[in-house]
């Protein structure tokens, strides 16, 4: 943005209210003293840098994790003022970094738009922080503060000249407040990248500096903003059109920019920002996109008369089939519903979003007739599979069969009614099925035997699914229906746990499950519902005394204990149908004795890449990732 004020100075800095209760409650100023609010702080501090930027005065910011779990920013912004506050009568310095709610963001010129807590953050994060020190180069010198735990260990002190402009913060997590203190580089990489691309033409550093000798750099440039978001969000899918759609203008004062491609893939991405801050929950600047989309694209076919038999044209869903989009606005006093600011409320975002894109949209469709096609035509695809895939349902689940008049004859149910206390074991193979059947605990424990591998959804719509008959067995097991009628309160078990051999095959069964529970039944995963069981791989006997080894290394070990009293008998499981019921149930079934493995989805956006990639239609993508990692499988079964 361009430089609207030249003024900054203590007079711009606000005080609302103290400190005293962010050590008290760290989980209401950063959602957890886990590791997303550990990683928190870091987006906390680097926000100041990218305000700075958004007001028009830091062109690069340095981000470097240093040894003893220290966090180093620095930026060529104008510098924390650090003249004496009217209203404290401290240092506007000192005044920023041990008061909450006191910064730039409240009032004034200093600032015509912002991210971070409102002033919140850099406070929050002193007081979180064990040790934090603060170096201001401004006017020609160094002024310099250190902190502990929110309050002043030193004062500001003058520690000479200096020729640049600009804020270093750094900090040491309070490990009071947080148990584990592991920075992660991955993710503090992720979150710079997507901020760069958010502020196109700033530059950004990283360097890990945590182990000596193994130090690693990395930087962030993008002239492209959101256009070269979205390109990397597609990554190596396959794109419908040739060229990516972007725009930015102003409409009464909000900046939009939003940009936008489609894939030859199902699922839409759509990601959305106010002030460079994430949405998850999209908001009023995500439904001026979708409007305008609708109402542009539409428009544009019926003048160009493609929509013949199509009856009140493209319904949104259509339309967002295969869509990779991302939609960002900066105003000046955005309205966040919730703490953790998921969503948008400001109604004017709106129709900032929907005049501007419909206006650069309506010429792009114009300008680019063979790109407008395109997508047209994967509309009305799109649209004659929802009416297939709706009719599909109906014949599957509007029979009573989700109502529980019909469960699957495969599907050996449990005797509880109660989600809460239900478990289903989803077991390859009818051997396996049968000794499950015969060792599970049947008051809570249900299992459905799958034959061979199931459908790769990656590469199908809903109505190919639902003609799988183990597919249909599984959505009518689980309770929940699938796509416009899933109910995650309908869920019949609320632990669903996926038994599969330890070998090639049953790595590949896996593989497809969690594929069909990542895009279908999304929910589940992100409630904690799923595991992995963890069946051994070994059944070690030495007279009477037995032992299971669900590792190779495990197996070492307990031969080497058990060798001193005579020659082992080991047993390699090459699949569950060899477990007798006795021993699944000991080893694999049982609450007490089995080891389960949760699934988690840590970083949604790297894991709807790594499926597109492993289980999608492009060869070549999967064909560099099996060369650039076959090294390091090792004790493969084939």
């Amino acid at each position: 943005m361009a430089k609207e004020n030249q003024s900054y100075s203590a007079k711009d800095i606000y005080v609302l209210e103290g400190l005293d209760p962010v050590r008290k409650r760290p989980g209401m100023y950063i959602g957890s003293t886990g590791p997303d609010g550990l990683h928190h702080l870091v987006w906390e501090v680097t926000d100041n840098s990218f305000d700075e930027y958004m007001a028009g005065y830091a062109k690069s910011i340095y981000i470097t994790l240093l040894p003893q779990n220290r966090v180093k920013t620095v930026d060529d912004g104008r510098g924390i003022p650090v003249d004496k506050h009217p209203q404290t009568g401290k240092s506007a310095l000192e005044t920023v970094l041990t008061t909450l709610h006191a910064g730039g963001k409240f009032g004034g010129e200093a600032y015509k738009v912002s991210g971070g807590l409102h002033g919140v953050g850099v406070s929050v994060v002193c007081a979180l922080s064990s040790w934090m020190r603060a170096e201001v180069c401004r006017d020609g010198f160094i002024h310099a503060q250190e902190y502990s735990k929110g309050k002043v260990k030193t004062k500001v002190k003058n520690e000479g000249k200096c020729s640049k402009r600009g804020t270093t913060i750094i900090f040491e997590p309070d490990p009071e407040i947080f148990k584990e203190i592991e920075f992660s580089k991955k993710r503090i990489l992720n979150h710079l990248r997507q901020q760069s691309y958010l502020s196109k033409g700033i530059r950004v550093f990283f360097r890990d500096e945590r182990e000596k000798g193994k130090e690693e750099d990395y930087s962030f440039y993008f002239e492209g903003g959101l256009g070269s978001y979205v390109k990397y969000l597609i990554g190596n899918s396959a794109s419908r059109h040739e060229n990516i759609f972007y725009c930015e203008g102003e409409k009464d004062g909000i900046l939009v920019e939003a940009a936008f491609q489609y894939t030859e893939e199902f699922e839409c991405l759509e990601e959305s920002f106010a002030n460079n801050i994430n949405t998850g929950e999209g908001g009023m600047h995500l439904t001026g996109f979708r409007s305008a989309l609708t109402r542009t694209l539409n428009d544009y076919a019926k003048k160009n008369d493609m929509l013949k038999g199509m009856e009140g044209g493209l319904s949104g869903e259509d339309i967002r089939e295969g869509l990779t989009a991302v939609v960002s606005v900066k105003l000046r006093d955005p309205q966040f519903e919730g703490q953790t600011k998921a969503k948008l409320g400001n109604v004017e975002a709106k129709t900032a979003v929907d005049q501007v894109v419909s206006e650069r949209l309506s010429d792009f469709f114009e300008r680019n007739p063979q790109d407008a096609k395109a997508i047209i035509e994967k509309s009305i695809l799109s649209a004659r599979a929802r009416k297939a895939a709706k009719a599909a349902r109906e014949t599957v689940l509007r029979k009573g069969v989700l109502e529980g008049l019909a469960l699957p004859g495969k599907l050996a149910d449990c005797s509880s009614k109660k989600p809460e206390d239900s478990e289903l074991y989803i077991v390859e193979g009818e051997s396996a099925g049968g000794s499950g059947r015969q060792g599970r605990d049947r008051r809570f424990q249900a299992i459905l035997p799958l034959r061979g591998k199931i459908l790769n959804v990656e590469r199908a719509r809903i109505d190919k699914m639902l003609a799988s008959k183990e597919i249909r067995a599984l959505v009518i097991a689980l309770g929940t229906a699938i796509g416009e009628d899933f109910s995650l309160e309908r869920l019949r078990y609320h632990k669903i746990v996926i038994m599969s051999d330890a070998d090639v095959d049953g790595n590949h069964i896996r593989t497809l499950l969690l594929t069909l529970f990542y895009r279908y039944f999304k929910p589940i995963i992100e409630k904690g519902y799923l595991y992995i069981a963890q069946p051994p791989l070994y059944k070690i006997q030495i007279g009477k005394q037995i032992n299971y080894a669900y590792t190779e290394r495990g197996r070492e070990d307990i031969v080497r204990k058990t060798e001193k009293s005579g020659n082992p008998m080991i047993q390699r499981y090459k699949g569950l149908g060899e477990m007798n019921p006795g021993e699944l149930w000991e080893t694999t079934l049982n609450p007490e004795n089995r080891t389960l493995i949760r699934v988690n989805i840590e970083d949604a956006q790297s894991a709807d890449k790594v499926f597109d990639m492993l289980m999608g239609g492009e060869v070549l993508p999967r064909k560099k990732f099996i060369q650039a990692y076959a090294d390091k499988v090792k004790n493969l079964d084939i």
